[in-house]
């Protein structure tokens, strides 16, 4: 996360047969024995909400990767009369019509079907512009676009996009491009940015000055003894944990960086939550 701490997103432990045993779950062995059966337990919860809140949000609110935001874009008419406001959706009509057909392919693994441009327009004449834009940005709503009576006569609208912080003014005929581009853009962008800051904030250290230097910081690998005792010690005096042994990490010969016992592989430590 943003502070150089840990979290676990995901949870995999082995139950053995303790839970086995007190709920009397048993199987059939390959010698036709009743046995307890040996449980783990997988999942994941609302913390991956956290996640994603501490990971990619500053300090004026939410940024939401757009295919998970409910909302993509939000129409902010700028206007002091009911007369003003059905000026800009009778300008903006034909932007709508298009959104409706509007499809969005963020083109990942993770999302294998293009999904329908989710937009709302505020007409709540009871707020400011100013306190809708703070809402929407404090919300994380991927983009934002205002108009007003200059738009109209330029044939333009304002469009700001909450990831980068840009604002763009673009001919009307052209948003639904833009939007669609934008979206795909940012959505990348944020996996981008957070990969790199997780590489960056990961360190190599070999000896335990150095691992107290760099676990303020970030995620740390390095060699340890394998023993309950030390780790143990290392978590009283610097409150750091081993998180997890990452899969593409090479066995190599070393020293734990607090006993001086051989280790055979390096392990990723961190301060947690």
């Amino acid at each position: 996360m943003q502070d150089g701490k840990a979290l676990q997103a995901g949870t995999s432990h082995y139950l053995g047969q303790n839970f086995a045993k007190a709920f009397d779950v048993k199987f059939t062995n390959d010698k036709n024995e009743l046995e307890y059966v040996y449980a783990t337990s997988r999942g994941v919860s609302t913390r991956l909400i956290g996640g994603i809140i501490m990971a990619h949000s500053d300090d004026a609110g939410l940024i939401l990767p757009p295919a998970l935001a409910p909302l993509h874009v939000v129409i902010v008419p700028i206007g002091k009369t009911a007369e003003d406001i059905q000026l800009i959706k009778d300008y903006i009509q034909p932007l709508i019509e298009r959104f409706e057909t509007t499809k969005l392919d963020f083109h990942s693994k993770y999302f294998h079907d293009s999904m329908p441009l989710k937009r709302k327009i505020d007409e709540d004449m009871n707020k400011s512009p100013g306190r809708k834009f703070n809402e929407y940005e404090l919300k994380g709503v991927p983009l934002r676009i205002t108009v007003g009576a200059k738009d109209i006569a330029n044939g333009t609208v304002e469009v700001f996009k909450r990831e980068s912080g840009e604002k763009e003014n673009i001919k009307i005929e052209d948003v639904d491009l833009h939007i669609d581009q934008y979206l795909y853009k940012a959505q990348n962008n944020l996996l981008k940015k957070n990969k790199e800051f997780r590489e960056s904030h990961t360190f190599i250290v070999d000896t335990y000055e150095d691992f107290k230097e760099k676990i303020q910081q970030g995620f740390v690998m390095a060699h340890r003894d394998g023993t309950t005792e030390t780790a143990d010690k290392i978590k009283d005096e610097t409150a750091a944990t081993v998180r997890c042994l990452p899969f593409d990490l090479k066995e190599e010969e070393g020293k734990c960086i607090y006993t001086g016992k051989p280790s055979t592989r390096r392990v990723l430590f961190a301060k947690a939550y």
